[in-house]
């Protein structure tokens, strides 16, 4: 069944209560508790491709998790194992329009022992699902900066159909302009990127 959502303007609160769980994550809504979790591992590595600076310290990452918090249309979530607790990284819903069906999934950052594990994938078929099937979005997004190789392949591992590249589209922290590739799944494309997510996390195929 599909979730009468909240008038735009009523949004937030009701939508930042989100929690996912399911095949070793767990989903929760970011907040200060997971900022010096963050703090300990998220460097200029992981931080790539992001559009603000790098927070500095346990100070800087509860003002990030503030600003991501009090986003318009944004609903930040911790990534966190679910067995352990362990705070994995951070990833969000943006740019969420109510009235049009329509969201982005991004602002995504994982501590490197987590690369190329179940862990996205897991988190990306958690966030889908929840989008597609419990919001009834008719359209899911990403996109990424084109000098970000990892992150523009691991969309398109996700089966994302390319819809083109913005030029100029970016400014990055220091200054330089870069250019946003575009990709989105639409409702009817859905059952097939659901069953290669199911694919990767039964390791019947590759999660490189």
């Amino acid at each position: 069944m599909v979730a009468t959502l909240p008038d735009p303007c009523d949004a937030s609160a009701v939508l930042h209560d989100v929690t996912l769980e399911g095949h070793g994550a767990r989903l929760v809504p970011l907040d200060d508790t997971h900022a010096e979790a963050l703090a300990a591992f998220v460097d200029d590595r992981v931080w790539a491709g992001m559009s603000s600076p790098l927070p500095v310290g346990i100070d800087g990452w509860r003002a990030e998790v503030d600003r991501a918090r009090a986003t318009p249309g944004r609903v930040a979530l911790a990534v966190l194992d679910a067995a352990t607790g362990e705070v994995r990284g951070s990833t969000s819903f943006y740019d969420l329009d109510t009235h049009v069906l329509r969201v982005e999934i991004g602002h995504t950052y994982y501590a490197p022992r987590w690369w190329g594990t179940s862990n996205n994938p897991a988190c990306k078929l958690l966030m889908l699902t929840h989008a597609f099937e419990t919001w009834g979005m008719q359209r899911v997004a990403f996109r990424a900066d084109t000098r970000n190789t990892r992150s523009v392949g691991a969309i398109r591992r996700l089966g994302a159909v390319p819809e083109g590249v913005l030029r100029s589209h970016r400014l990055a922290p220091d200054g330089t302009r870069g250019d946003s590739a575009y990709f989105s799944i639409l409702p009817d494309e859905w059952p097939a990127v659901r069953a290669g997510l199911l694919a990767r996390l039964a390791g019947t195929t590759p999660d490189v």
